[in-house]
């Protein structure tokens, strides 16, 4: 790979932190996954090795490739030391600008020079994020699709400022991984979570209106569109605090009504029924079930 990018500091050990922690291990990357809470990355650490020896058991990754993947994938929860000999960074942390902003002026000073700096924000704007950086044409959205291992698209998001080099260089990362990239430029919601949250949003309304069940909605999509699972069913994959978060971005920053949060996503974001990740949401789910594909 160009730009010499052999060693991938992810920040952030939660679902998508360690699915794309260990996404690179399984390309051969060294990895390193870092988390300020010591039992979040322990657990992202067990999730990542857990999901590799089943894909072992599976037959979807061979004996070999699994032990390259653990050997190459560690944890580390001092960020300076596992940024230090980064040449990708890659943050997953929640979806705060505030958050984000902290953390990117913090890797301008702790990462080295050459390194690439990569957000995995759905929504956030990427420009707005390189800027707490003295070295803006450097940082560059990497989108991963939840579940990373399985999903084949990334979404690379082209800031105001970020280089060519930079934006060649993740590509040919994404390729490595065996994924399939689309660039799009730095507006509200870029492609993918702007598409998707307008169907998701409409199919909540359509909910709230008695037009069917939330099962019969995703159906139409599934069956008439052939879409691999529902809007709803997504949303609570996704996280339903997930989605109101992002909607409200949306609406902000475009003022279109088909981003306003329709009132029955407030009120199960309210009532802690988050999705699949608490248990309850459009449906009820068994905890501990396998994750599916999503959009």
């Amino acid at each position: 790979m160009s730009h010499s990018i052999r060693t991938v500091a992810v920040l952030g050990a939660g679902t998508m932190g360690s699915g794309i922690a260990q996404t690179m291990s399984l390309a051969g990357i060294r990895t390193v996954l870092f988390d300020v809470d010591g039992e979040a990355l322990a657990r992202g650490l067990d999730r990542a090795l857990r999901e590799i020896e089943q894909g072992v058991s599976r037959g979807k990754v061979t004996a070999s490739q699994g032990e390259r993947a653990r050997e190459a994938l560690r944890g580390g929860s001092d960020i300076a030391e596992a940024v230090r000999d980064a040449d990708l960074v890659i943050e997953a942390v929640p979806e705060s600008l505030e958050l984000k902003l902290r953390l990117f002026g913090e890797l301008g000073r702790l990462c080295r020079d050459s390194a690439i700096l990569a957000t995995n924000t759905s929504s956030l704007s990427v420009t707005r994020i390189a800027s707490a950086t003295t070295a803006p044409g450097r940082v560059v959205g990497l989108h991963f699709f939840n579940p990373p291992h399985i999903m084949k698209l990334v979404e690379i998001v082209r800031g105001d400022q970020t280089s060519d080099a930079v934006v060649e260089a993740v590509r040919k990362v994404v390729a490595a991984l065996g994924k399939e990239s689309i660039l799009v430029r730095d507006t509200p919601g870029f492609a993918t979570s702007r598409l998707g949250l307008a169907l998701g949003l409409e199919a909540m309304r359509m909910l709230e209106q008695g037009v069917a069940s939330a099962a019969d909605i995703d159906k139409a999509m599934e069956l008439g569109y052939g879409h691999p699972m529902g809007p709803l069913r997504v949303s609570d994959l996704v996280g339903l605090d997930v989605r109101l978060s992002i909607a409200e971005i949306l609406h902000r920053e475009l003022g279109e009504e088909q981003f306003r949060p329709p009132a029955i996503l407030r009120d199960l974001v309210n009532a802690g029924k988050t999705g699949r990740k608490s248990g309850e949401g459009f449906y009820r789910h068994e905890a501990g079930a396998p994750a599916k594909k999503t959009e």
